[in-house]
């Protein structure tokens, strides 16, 4: 294959190399001992190197070279494995190049004609790939072309797919093609000679939207920060409409820092994204909804079929899903009837007999002696090959594991490790207790022996029966197990409440919680034997939330369920640092050890963190907020008349945080918040903004009348309270006997609170909202991540420029602007800049960082080319062009660079772009001489290292050679050191201005160059040039009397002094017979000069800078990217 153009040593000491065919310009070389007699002992040395090597860093066995005559440089421009595919590129060599080769005089032109055709080569090559995997690969690359031609964005910049349509400007349609690639939606429109095109970056679009008006039947509108724009006409608006979503949905997650937002594995390969791959991750993500599979579950086979319905006794048509571990099936009416087989459960999957009725069947045997029918399956031979494949791997993978456990079975204690630990007292030795009940995990649901007593037990206990033989007789129809049928009847025995007994069995069913205990013998405890002991950030929190988690019920006033809900917390943050511990989770926990054993209440919350409410549980609650969103809009669509009487609804979505975080558990009743959890757990999220859309509904006409938000909150917070359950003769919120009379009397003037049921409001949310489906709320959600993960980043940006405004003289709105090119910077390198870079590496550190560090201190950091591109942009004299402005822009990243990280913060930045533009003439000249003395000044302008002598001085003396033994005088040393410490942080905090160190005679030279290098270009130049020149001269005679002033001094030196100097370390710097002068020095010199003060004092508009900045930043930028990459 054709190869970047990489420098080679031709003449290498080690001969790896043996030349086969040559002429004046390339040469095929192999690799020596590949295809050589075994015998021979350099090949076999040769060999021996190649396998001990890391498989990135070995090499195929032949390669061509570009050779120029009398050069000592050589390219490698292709390579390949086999002799045949190498012969190809050396036969287009020999026909295409080497004839053309002869007419160049110069042979560095030569060099540079190929390697510039290798690239071409190469992208041509890029082209046809992606081409390759469209459904029209000549069409899409001749658009492909276009793209690259219209809008000059790096070759990997990939394109994904174009729409013809029209852009909106005002009243006048543009029709054109919309292009959209991985980081940008692009425009081009050439209609009557006149062009209109435009790039936007996903990282700026703030909103999609679906808009009508009177001149557009439909039109998808693209909000930015800046402006909107509508696109209009198109073939299929919906398939549009998904795409610009998906695709600004993924360059967010994957370009904002965005705190545990988890990104498929192809996504997160920019270069692999194509429609297709955006259709099936589509697609991917509905199943994993629906299902509430796992999120790391991927999708295998979509095949439409009709399953056996025993209950019905017919076919029900509808469509199987496969994935690694999973066969699903959902009907054609989404909910109506579904079905979950893990593979962990199956035993055989066959095909049987095909005849009229039954076409193409397979019959999959489970473990439980049962078998469901599927027929009318299209490729059934290449399905069922499929399945089985994945069963024996599964199968296979079972069998090893447990006998390795058998085999660690064997060598352990007999002793099994699940106690079973109800004492409610407290001994005397508590400690002891207390150390045990954290290591002992419990066998049996809180529930069974912590029972919340309630009146009315009797009424309780012969409903709980009436439930529990319902229950049963479902079983009996629809089966038991992960694999049962889930129909519309199971819907409203879960609406009825599920009865305690069974309450832990179906919530490990209905989540599947089950399959991943199953799958995971021994984890739970081993993960309670990592954490237990262990301190940290999450542990502190949950110590702290443990006493806070349900505290009215009798389990978590006993020791007891504390512990339980202590190890289950901690093993679950030990097992998932990401999320950790966040608050609502202990309730959470909490309810789930109740009803659950206590191994089976770590598996739930493991489904309810990961799968079924992604994004929830983490520093900024991402995933809650965005289903906020969602409500906000299923309001404005489901309840019009609330929406309209209610224009900010902000207020009602806010409320609903805590109902979508702890499930309503905060805010009703316990008995009714436990059936509103068993709802979720059989419809998952759905079942929550249904009951939370009811709840609104019910109380439209009070929430209308309201006229503050705090009445609103109040409205609501009453309603829930009053939300009882018909196995309570009251309301469990209701108050004591004794406060009875009281209320009434208080309340004769008001009307009478209506107590509401809880099954009949969840049977009411599921007719009126039930069409609401998980396809709908999957779309919704997509699109509403966009404006949540936007408004993080204003709020980032807010926070960031609040921090910095104190500290500098720019104007608000100029800080805001800088602060975008700033962002825009990081970004462009995101996009196509070097994944090795600093920056790169930072940005790919966010994740797994310190979350003790604050977002502002992990955001937006520049790195060396980065900063050098910005330095460019925004200095404000004219010369910043010239060869000199990027030795500057090198010194003054490393003066900046404070931390010394190879990164420059934006306080870092803004600090010297204020000295710039709005500090006084000394301070500027002040920075300037900074500029040019070390640490920013070094002695190797290509190795900008620090330079040898010391940075930091102090007057406390530090002991070099110690006395080897002696304690004492190693502990004074390292005193010393926590003194010294000490004493500079008071001087930082005293902000006392310290003398700059002198500048030497070469410094001084650097000095000058750079003074020089500024004012070329200026109109007032060749005055500028001759002050200049005057103070040159002025200083160096200045420097030069210090000099002789110095020597003569020094003559009449005493011995002792002598020694002392000879004795003075060989590293300080400046000597005392250096030529030096000093700041000071340098600026009354510089004050002489008026053209010189006028030049710096001329005020510089840093708004006019900024917009000149915006406009050439992003394709300046782009090509010097694309240079780079061309000639890497």
């Amino acid at each position: 294959m054709w190869l970047n153009p990489e420098e080679v040593l031709l003449k290498n000491a080690l001969k790896l190399w043996v030349t086969v065919r040559s002429n004046d310009f390339f040469l095929l070389q192999r690799r020596r001992g590949h295809g050589e007699p075994t015998g021979r002992i350099t090949g076999l040395l040769v060999g021996a190197l190649d396998t001990v090597l890391d498989s990135n860093a070995r090499v195929t066995p032949f390669r061509i070279i570009l050779q120029v005559p009398g050069s000592q440089v050589s390219w490698v421009i292709a390579s390949g494995a086999a002799i045949e595919e190498v012969n190809k590129h050396w036969d287009w060599l020999l026909h295409n190049l080497l004839h053309s080769l002869s007419v160049f005089e110069n042979k560095e032109d030569v060099a540079s004609f190929v390697r510039g055709k290798v690239k071409g080569l190469i992208a041509e090559e890029l082209r046809g790939r992606q081409a390759a995997q469209e459904e029209d690969p000549e069409k899409f690359r001749e658009v492909l072309q276009k793209f690259e031609l219209h809008f000059g964005l790096p070759s990997s910049e990939k394109l994904v797919t174009y729409y013809s349509c029209c852009c909106w400007k005002g009243r006048v349609p543009r029709q054109g093609f919309l292009y959209l690639s991985i980081n940008h939606m692009a425009f081009y429109s050439f209609l009557l000679g006149k062009e209109v095109k435009f790039v936007i970056p996903w990282a700026e679009v703030t909103r999609l939207e679906r808009v009508s008006t009177g001149l557009m039947t439909e039109a998808i509108r693209v909000n930015t920060r800046e402006r909107q724009r509508e696109f209009s006409m198109f073939l299929n608006l919906d398939e549009a409409f998904g795409v610009i979503g998906q695709l600004a949905d993924i360059a967010l997650r994957r370009l904002l820092d965005s705190e545990g937002l988890e990104l498929d594995r192809v996504l997160q390969q920019p270069a692999r994204i194509t429609k297709r791959v955006l259709e099936e991750q589509a697609l991917r993500e509905y199943v994993l909804a629906l299902f509430r599979l796992p999120r790391a579950e991927r999708l295998h086979e979509v095949a439409s079929c009709s399953v056996w319905t025993p209950h019905a006794r017919c076919h029900r048509a509808g469509t199987l899903y496969t994935t690694d571990s999973y066969l699903c099936f959902s009907s054609r009416e989404e909910g109506n009837c579904t079905l979950l087989i893990p593979l962990s459960e199956v035993l055989s999957i066959e095909k049987a007999e095909s005849t009229s009725l039954l076409p193409n069947p397979i019959i999959v045997s489970i473990r439980t002696k049962k078998a469901f029918q599927l027929i009318e399956l299209q490729d059934r031979d290449e399905l069922v090959e499929s399945l089985n494949s994945r069963l024996r791997a599964l199968q296979w993978k079972k069998s090893m594991f447990r006998s390795r456990k058998d085999g660690k079975r064997s060598m352990s204690s007999p002793t099994p490790y699940y106690t079973f630990y109800y004492d409610t007292g407290y001994s005397d030795e508590e400690e002891i207790e207390e150390q045990v009940l954290r290591n002992t995990v419990n066998s049996e649901a809180l529930m069974t022996a912590f029972h919340q007593s309630q009146p009315g037990n009797n009424g309780n206990k012969s409903m709980e029966q009436v439930k529990e033989r319902l229950w049963e007789d479902h079983f009996s129809e629809f089966g038991r197990g992960v694999h049962m049928f889930r129909t519309d009847k199971i819907q409203r025995l879960v609406a009825m409440g599920i009865p305690e007994s069974l309450r832990g069995e179906l919530w490990m069913t209905l989540s599947d919680a089950s399959s991943e205990l199953e799958s995971h013998q021994g984890y739970y405890s081993s993960m309670v034997q990592k954490s237990m002991g262990q301190s940290s950030l999450a542990t502190e929190e949950i110590e702290r939330d443990l006493h806070r988690s349900l505290p009215d019920h009798p389990a978590f006033q006993n020791p007891t369920g504390i512990a339980a809900l202590r190890r289950v917390l901690t093993a679950y943050a030990h097992r998932n640092p990401k999320i950790g511990y966040c608050q609502s989770m202990n309730i959470l926990a909490s309810v789930l050890l109740l009803y659950a054993k206590e191994e089976e209440a770590f598996w739930l919350l493991v489904a309810v963190c990961e799968r079924m409410l992604p994004d929830y549980f983490n520093r900024r609650v991402i995933g809650a907020q965005v289903d906020q969103s969602v409500f906000e809009e299923l309001i404005r669509e489901r309840l019009p008349e609330l929406a309209e009487q209610v224009p900010d609804l902000s207020t009602l979505s806010s409320v609903s945080l805590s109902w979508f975080l702890t499930l309503f558990l905060s805010v009703l009743p316990f008995q009714s918040a436990v059936c509103v959890v068993d709802c979720f757990f059989f419809h998952g999220i759905k079942a929550i903004f249904q009951l939370g859309l009811a709840a609104l509904e019910a109380n439209a006409a009070q929430l209308s009348a309201s006229t503050d938000d705090g009445q609103a909150l109040m409205i609501l917070t009453s309603f829930l309270d009053q939300v009882g359950n018909e196995e309570s003769c009251c309301p469990p919120s209701s108050p004591p006997p004794a406060a009875a009379e009281e209320t009434t009397s208080r309340d004769t003037d008001s009307p009478a609170v209506q107590h509401t049921n809880i099954t009949d409001l969840i049977n009411e949310s599921y007719e009126k909202f039930g069409d609401l489906t998980v396809r709908q709320i999957e779309r919704l959600r997509c699109r509403h991540r966009i404006r949540v993960l936007q408004a993080h980043e204003d709020t980032t940006k807010e926070n960031t420029l609040r921090v910095v405004t104190p500290d500098v003289s720019i104007s608000p709105e100029n800080l805001a602007e800088i602060y975008n090119l700033f962002k825009t910077e990081h970004f462009i390198s995101l996009y196509w800049g070097d994944s090795s870079s600093a920056a790169a590496a930072e940005a790919a550190a966010w994740r797994y960082c310190d979350s003790a560090r604050s977002y502002i201190e992990r955001q937006y950091r520049l790195d060396r080319p980065q900063f050098k591109s910005l330095f460019g942009l925004l200095v404000p004299w004219p010369g910043s062009t010239n060869q000199h402005a990027d030795t500057l822009a090198n010194r003054t990243f490393t003066l900046l660079d404070q931390d010394c990280d190879n990164l420059v913060t934006f306080r870092e930045f803004t600090g010297w772009l204020d000295t710039l533009y709005c500090e006084e003439l000394n301070e500027k000249i002040r920075l300037l001489y900074c500029l040019h003395i070390p640490p920013a000044l070094t002695e190797s302008e290509d190795d900008p290292s620090l330079m040898k002598s010391p940075l930091v001085s102090t007057n406390r003396p530090l002991y070099v050679n110690l006395p080897s033994g002696v304690e004492d005088e190693v502990k004074d040393y390292q005193e010393q050191l926590k003194q010294m410490l000490q004493d500079l942080v008071k001087e930082r905090e005293k902000d006392v201005e310290k003398p700059l160190p002198l500048m030497n005679q070469r410094e001084f030279i650097q000095f000058c160059k750079t003074l020089y290098s500024m004012f070329h270009g200026d109109p007032e130049e060749n005055d500028l040039f001759q002050a200049i020149a005057t103070v040159t001269s002025l200083v160096l005679q200045i420097g030069e009397a210090g000099h002789r002033g110095q020597s003569s001094g020094s003559e009449v030196t005493s011995r002792e002094e002598e020694e002392e100097v000879t004795a003075a370390d060989a590293g300080s710097s400046p000597t005392e017979s250096e030529w030096t002068v000093s700041y000071a020095q340098i600026l009354a010199s510089l004050l002489t000069e008026q053209a010189l003060v006028n030049f710096f004092e001329k005020p510089v508009d840093l708004s006019v800078k900024i917009a000149e900045a915006k406009e050439k930043q992003y394709h300046q930028r782009a090509g010097l990217l694309t240079l780079q990459q061309g000639t890497s």
